[in-house]
């Protein structure tokens, strides 16, 4: 045996403690319970030896089937959370491929037949692995679902998901024949491999108790007609996990610029320093026409100016040299990359011995990080051994009740003790039944033909002869049962109840619920179920999360090239297809990048909670009804959720119904636009109408103001023409008068 295979032998046989013995040996128990395989041969001999039956009424198998339909109900969901903006569009991909990878792997009876090992062996496995040859090669990540009797933990382990183990071994007993199907590039090895058979002695018969021997799933025949002879040897298969700290080291260094590049650095340093050179000459001129100055001022003399002349000048060549090295060293450090990868101690250790390189580096830090090594051995031979691109382990438990240690607690186990007492009560109550029905007889000796008594003693009007000189025969009644006794059945199926979790109104039990209104009812389901989703909160979804990191870390690692998914989505009437790993391409035609790089973005996972849970469908729908009432969602909303067939073509109906609908009420609001329109017209018609008509009126009122007024004003005129005249004529005729007057009295004067 190598020094692999007899290290995974030693860690298995020191996994082989009495813990786990007696843990399998009570698991296996409650298993066999929740399969209606609750009497063992002894236990059935011994009943039909004294005529009792041997029947069983299993109060389990309901209790276990409800537990898996409450963790079952619904697949579940995962989403990515990405680390930066970049992260966040390839993070909403990985739901898709989550889904993808579930569907692909059928996970939705894996997760069932996990479910249902956690709850009747206490412990149910998922692996997350990878199928090397599926996809013609590229490999697909795929789930499969282990026996948790076939899994071996470290016994120190003390974490709920065993992240905290040593170890995790999964060991098998196989025909050689099956190997070579399972590993056909290893042929030659396996068949080299030689068998232990004293390993494999089913180790359970250490338990004191072998009331379940007949049921071991562990005792194998070697006699395969599928394989050759030689083919039927068995072999262990044992695919050991271990976690070991790699040394790393994260490195930061620098890509100097290629050769046109510091061509045109060159360039650039040349004409900035040529550029710098005229504005210094320029000064130059002007701190010696300064000087010029003061030497004719007789401030400085012609000696001194020649010496600041000079050192002025070699100031500004060394200047230049400076400025010069300095922009090419700036364009330089502008124009280089500073990159960081990780990398294995031993490969920078290769890389430091380059000089180049160690030019290049500006930083180097180590650290540790935890991998996964995986160990495969078949018989004394070791097939392989391998680093997987995982931190954790990718072995999922699902755990009942966690105890702190590898061995939990199933929800079978503490119901054994009260089905065993429902069954024995049973039993006695039906042996007692039958034994009053048909009655004992004890009789003297030759006091009545046996043959005759026991063919007709107990039918119906039967005459039963007897000897003379004998006493008849005597009734043997049996003893009746304490009325306690009825009542014990009763109680043991509320205990048992009561234990798991799971009343009879969880499963529709309607006697339990016949006066209970409907809100009543929802009430009693949510507070019924509270237990349930305590398991399923603390047990269920972080080994369910645990899965989908794992998934991530594998989809990663596997799916590096361009990959197009193609999901199923629940309706079965529409495909989606998701698309990773897009190149992309310069105008040469050469590949420049990535889009959607899967491999190398950053998210986080988180399992949304309840998504395993069931609905209660009838409450959903009321719920829904009210929200639509209320103007919240719309019908289509309602209609998704509910079984109708061909809702795709009733929402397209619907659709059209809307959009004609739609039109109609656009064209009616369009009418009730033109009517009001019109009666707007009509009444602006009607109200111009009324100005014309009153403008009318004012237009007559004003004329015959205007005309009674020029009327007036003509008759005023008129009589102040005819005053005038009136005054004119009055003042002629006194005029006349006095001049009369006059006239008599120069007469008579003349007279005189």
């Amino acid at each position: 045996m190598d020094k692999k295979a007899q290290k995974v032998h030693d860690i298995f046989q020191y996994s082989k403690s009495d813990n786990r013995v007696q843990w399998e040996y009570v698991n296996q128990k409650g298993f066999d319970f929740a399969n209606d395989n609750q009497l063992s041969a002894a236990e059935k001999t011994s009943l039909e030896e004294q005529g009792m039956p041997t029947f069983t009424i299993n109060r389990i198998t309901p209790v276990v089937e409800m537990l898996n339909f409450y963790a079952t109900a619904n697949n579940p969901r995962w989403q990515a959370i990405g680390v930066t903006g970049d992260d966040s569009d390839v993070a909403a991909v990985y739901s898709d491929i989550a889904d993808y990878i579930w569907d692909n792997s059928n996970g939705e009876t894996l997760l069932s037949n996990a479910i249902n090992d956690c709850v009747t062996k206490s412990m149910g496995y998922l692996l997350v692995t990878v199928d090397p040859d599926a996809d013609r090669g590229m490999g697909e990540v795929v789930i499969q679902q282990p026996d948790p009797f076939d899994v071996y933990v470290d016994n120190k382990s003390r974490d709920v998901l065993f992240r905290d183990a040593a170890y995790i071994l999964i060991r098998k007993i196989l025909p050689k024949g099956h190997l070579i199907n399972l590993f056909p590039d290893s042929k030659r090895k396996i068949m080299a491999a030689s068998s232990n058979q004293k390993s494999y002695e089913n180790y359970s018969e250490k338990a004191t108790d072998n009331e379940q021997h007949d049921f071991h799933f562990k005792e194998m025949d070697s006699n395969n007609a599928v394989y050759s002879e030689k083919e039927n040897e068995l072999l262990e298969l044992i695919e050991c996990y271990e976690k070991e700290k790699i040394a790393y080291m994260n490195i930061f260094y620098t890509i100097p610029p290629n050769r046109e590049v510091i061509k045109n650095i060159k360039e650039e340093a040349k004409r900035q320093t040529e550029k710098m050179r005229q504005e210094m000459i320029v000064e130059f001129k002007e701190k010696q026409q300064q000087m010029e100055i003061a030497v004719s001022q007789q401030k400085m003399l012609p000696e001194r100016m020649q010496l600041e002349l000079q050192k002025e000048q070699e100031l500004i060549e060394q200047q230049l040299q400076s400025f010069a090295i300095e922009v090419e060293n700036k364009l330089q450090q502008e124009n280089s990359k500073t990159e960081n990868k990780v990398v294995t101690e031993k490969e920078y250790n290769i890389l430091i011995k380059n000089e180049n390189f160690k030019k290049t580096l500006l930083d180097a830090i180590k650290f540790h990080e935890t991998i996964i090594n995986l160990t495969c051995v078949v018989g004394d031979k070791t097939l392989y051994s391998k680093y997987l691109p995982i931190k954790e382990y990718p072995i999922v438990p699902f755990n009942y009740k966690w105890t702190g240690t590898p061995f939990p607690m199933s929800a079978v186990s503490p119901l054994i003790g009260k089905q065993r007492e429902l069954n024995k009560a049973h039993q006695l109550m039906i042996h007692n039944a039958s034994l009053g029905s048909s009655l004992r007889w004890m009789y003297e000796e030759g006091s009545i033909d046996t043959d005759y008594w026991e063919k007709y003693s107990s039918s119906p009007g039967a005459l039963l002869p007897k000897r003379q000189g004998f006493e008849a025969p005597t009734p043997v009644m049996p003893f009746q049962l304490n009325n306690a006794f009825f009542s014990l059945t009763q109680t043991g199926k509320q205990d048992m109840e009561y234990l798991a979790g799971v009343y009879s109104a969880m499963q529709g039990d309607t006697n339990a619920n016949a006066e209970m209104p409907y809100k009543g009812m929802l009430a009693m389901d949510e507070y019924g179920t509270r237990r349930i989703k305590y398991w399923l909160k603390h047990s269920i979804e972080p080994a369910l999360k645990q899965i989908g990191n794992i998934i991530k870390d594998y989809s990663q690692a596997v799916y590096t090239a361009h990959k197009v998914f193609r999901i199923v989505q629940p309706d079965m009437e529409q495909e989606k297809n998701v698309e990773i790993n897009v190149p992309l391409y310069n105008d040469f035609g050469n590949a420049i990048g990535k889009w959607r790089d899967y491999a190398s973005a950053k998210f986080d996972v988180r399992v949304i909670a309840g998504s395993t849970l069931p609905v209660n469908r009838w409450a959903y729908l009321s719920e829904l009804k009210e929200l639509m009432n209320l103007g919240v969602v719309d019908d289509v909303a309602v209609l998704a959720e509910t079984d109708i067939k061909n809702k795709e073509s009733i929402v397209k109906r619907k659709s059209l119904y809307a959009q004609l609908k739609s039109q109609i009420s656009g064209l009616e609001e369009q009418l009730k636009k033109e009517k009001g329109s019109n009666e707007t017209l009509e009444r602006q018609i009607i109200q111009s109408n009324i100005k014309n008509k009153v403008m009318q009126a004012d237009v007559e009122v004003n004329k015959q103001k205007e005309a009674t007024k020029s009327n007036l004003l003509k008759e005023e005129l008129e009589s102040k023409a005819k005053q005038k005249h009136m005054r004119n004529t009055m003042d002629s005729e006194s005029k006349n008068l006095k001049e009369n007057i006059a006239d008599k009295i120069y007469g008579l004067q003349n007279t005189k």
